[in-house]
């Protein structure tokens, strides 16, 4: 299965973020699952690259030209795909990809999650994001959600699209039902 990661490239998040995203990178690994991500070699991405990498895990890389031109792709990557831009890269990503996890991230990931899941709602693939949610992390965006959902703007439920996750072990369950 090929796992699209999307996730925080800053340092100076929580350090337990840091371990669960290695033990995902290796738990894919091991699993035979590819790593699809946006090859940079800082934050959350880098660390779940070298830890797939590590454990003799594939990584694809989906790099927006402006990342190269600033020197700051992972040498974690194992095959390299260019784009444009960050819209280019959300579409080679999410053609690449089986599945999606969010890890604790900013804007661009929030951006990314809302892209894959307004597109599983109009039909252009069936695909869900899994939001990983690292002690809490995304309860915030899970309570905006049910609060949408509640004031009848999501025409189905959010979950048909979007998963929460609160453990490697659900992330496991869902990607089982996924297959």
């Amino acid at each position: 299965m090929k796992i699209c990661v999307f996730c925080s490239a800053n340092q100076q998040i929580d350090p337990d973020f840091f371990s669960l995203t290695e033990a995902l990178g290796i738990w894919a690994a091991k699993n035979g699952h590819t790593i699809v991500y946006g090859g940079v070699n800082c934050g959350l991405m880098e660390c779940v690259a070298k830890a797939a990498h590590e454990a003799g895990g594939r990584t694809i890389g989906v790099i927006p030209k402006i990342i190269e031109k600033n020197g700051r792709i992972s040498e974690y990557v194992d095959v390299e795909i260019m784009c444009d831009n960050l819209s280019d890269r959300k579409q080679l990503m999410e053609a690449q990809a089986d599945v999606f996890i969010a890890l604790p991230g900013g804007i661009g990931t929030i951006d990314e999650v809302f892209t894959v899941a307004a597109s599983a709602t109009i039909g252009y693939h069936h695909k869900r994001v899994i939001l990983y949610n690292m002690k809490g992390f995304w309860n915030g965006m899970i309570a905006m959600l049910d609060d949408l959902q509640a004031r009848g703007v999501i025409r189905q439920q959010w979950q048909d699209w979007i998963a929460v996750a609160n453990s490697l072990e659900d992330i496991e369950l869902l990607l089982n039902i996924e297959r």
